[in-house]
């Protein structure tokens, strides 16, 4: 786990947040990593089935304090059934989100983007860690090297993430063009104002609710003005929550790796 917490440091996270070791013995040799978005009964089953000493999550299992482990809870089971197997479990949620070459910047990677900084960025230090060998918050800004119609761009993100039932949610004209794009993974409608500031023709996210998201575009067309060509953007494009965060999976995997 220390190499996990250089690499994704907790200091980085929100302070609502709740990463780090939820059980397991740091003094214990491991070999075996299993990534996941979330740590649910099947992913436990599946890395205990695999022999993984350590299961690695973006999404804790627990974000609120408790008072018990019990394993008449579900959640409380899964913790036991851990420890029976010899297997830890480490999470980085919103410090995996802010870090060089976390969540945010492998679904900007994935879709596309180049010249890629922070939405966001981390303004107090980074303490003990070079982890951020690049820029370091929340969401990331890039730009498309071939500028191409919100209708292509859609297509592009619906074959960079995985295929789920809610599809790609498009909200814009299919047919403007998109060169900048903001990537936020996991939910996104918080940061409309910082997505807005940045002036790009699209936004990708997930979780987008009716309410802001169509707030959004009619004020982004009410204060564009009839006239301004960029009128009503950014274009929104919805994706499903696990989806947006899953590019980072592997490139967590191959940077552990390479540590």
């Amino acid at each position: 786990s220390a190499l996990l917490d250089h690499r994704y440091p907790p200091s980085t996270a929100e302070s609502w947040n709740a990463p780090g070791t939820v059980c397991g013995d740091s003094a214990q040799p491991g070999e075996r990593v299993m990534f996941a978005v979330d740590p649910t009964a099947a992913v436990v089953d599946e890395a205990l089935a695999w022999g993984a000493d350590l299961l690695f999550t973006h999404h804790p299992l627990f974000l609120r304090p408790v008072h018990s482990v019990a394993a008449t809870t579900y959640k409380g089971a899964l913790v036991h059934r851990l420890i029976r197997g010899g297997c830890a479990l480490h999470a980085a949620h919103t410090n995996a989100d802010a870090a060089a070459g976390g969540v945010a910047e492998a679904l900007a990677t994935a879709v596309g983007l180049v010249d890629l900084v922070p939405l966001t960025p981390l303004e107090r230090p980074v303490a003990g860690s070079d982890a951020a060998g690049g820029a370091t918050g929340i969401g990331r800004v890039g730009r498309l090297p071939v500028p191409m119609s919100l209708r292509h761009f859609g297509e592009k993100v619906a074959a960079a993430i995985p295929a789920t039932e809610q599809g790609v949610r498009i909200a814009g004209d299919l047919d403007g063009t998109v060169t900048t794009v903001a990537v936020v993974g996991g939910s996104g409608d918080s940061l409309f104002d910082a997505v807005r500031s940045a002036g790009v023709d699209a936004y990708v996210t997930a979780d987008l609710r009716h309410h802001p998201a169509s707030e959004l575009r009619e004020r982004a067309a009410f204060e564009a003005g009839g006239s301004d060509p960029h009128r009503g953007r950014p274009a929104l494009v919805d994706v499903a929550h696990a989806a947006s965060e899953w590019p980072w999976l592997a490139g967590a995997a191959a940077t552990l790796e390479r540590d």
